[in-house]
């Protein structure tokens, strides 16, 4: 009898590691095409582009065959590598000034419902004002220029970290929450324990949002103020482009910002995956 009992339990391990094994293949698997397919298109897509672009003869003032544009891009390297250089710090500064008054200020509305319900419409007011309407006010009203770009940034990316962080801690299990309230839980030991983990997924969702919008805030505002010189960003150096009508340095100044985009969400879903996985279902292994 126990040797039938020893040899079913061998079995039933040997097939719990073959499932194991048959899961992070699929895993492996599903990573790589999520890396392969979309590459394999945007190739696709660009290798479209060019050959369209050279039978039909197009010229390049018109639109440039991805060739020229890089081509423009690796002459044009220095000045739009420090153009590059301004918009990313433009970008990361508003994000930081954004997650560090977003998450203090929803804490705030966590812990006091009269004060979100003060606060919060002023917060709506600042995201539903388009910012190239009120850009031209804020650069009147601010000595800097690069102030009055970096308040324009920042007034694009708060709303997504406030609005997300908000509904984060207001998602916490009650269940636990009476749990907590039931030892007499201090108010930071609510905080650290209970609310901050309950918001730390809806906040991280909240940070790739803002992470693009702030990029995208960054340009805006810096085309709205048509800044010029040497301490300015891409934007500037598209519209100097478009007054000498220089399509192809135009198109290299948008892929930058489109690279940059691309860069800035992937680093935040890196570190979205870094925190959660492991502990939160939205981030663990499975097919889907």
């Amino acid at each position: 009898m126990n040797t039938i009992v020893n040899t079913q339990a061998v079995g039933l391990a040997d097939n719990s590691q073959e499932l194991a094994q048959a899961a992070a293949r699929r895993a492996r698997n599903n990573k790589l095409l999520r890396i392969v397919v979309p590459s394999v298109l945007v190739l696709l897509a660009i290798g479209l582009w060019e050959l369209l672009v050279r039978i039909n003869h197009v010229p390049d003032y018109i639109i440039p065959a991805p060739s020229v544009v890089l081509r423009t891009l690796l002459e044009n390297w220095d000045s739009l590598f420090a153009a590059l250089l301004f918009t990313l710090k433009l970008t990361f500064l508003s994000l930081a000034l954004a997650v560090v008054g977003g998450v203090l200020l929803a804490m705030l509305f966590a812990m006091s419902r009269w004060v979100e319900i003060s606060l919060f419409p002023f917060a709506v007011i600042l995201q539903v004002t388009p910012v190239i309407a009120i850009a031209p006010l804020i650069l009147i009203y601010c000595d800097s220029t690069f102030s009055a770009l970096l308040i324009c940034a920042w007034i694009v990316a708060f709303f997504p970290i406030l609005s997300n962080t908000v509904i984060g801690l207001r998602s916490a299990d009650r269940n636990l929450s009476d749990l907590f309230s039931l030892y007499r839980a201090t108010p930071w030991q609510r905080l650290r324990y209970l609310l901050i983990p309950s918001a730390l997924p809806y906040f991280l969702a909240g940070l790739k949002v803002a992470g693009g919008l702030a990029l995208i805030g960054a340009v805006v505002a810096e085309f709205t103020a048509g800044a010029a010189g040497r301490e300015t960003g891409l934007a500037s150096r598209i519209l100097e482009a478009s007054f000498r009508n220089e399509i192809p340095k135009m198109f290299a100044g948008l892929v930058l910002v489109s690279v940059c985009g691309i860069a800035i969400f992937l680093l935040f879903n890196w570190i979205s995956k870094l925190v959660l996985s492991g502990w939160h279902e939205s981030e663990l292994s499975g097919e889907m």
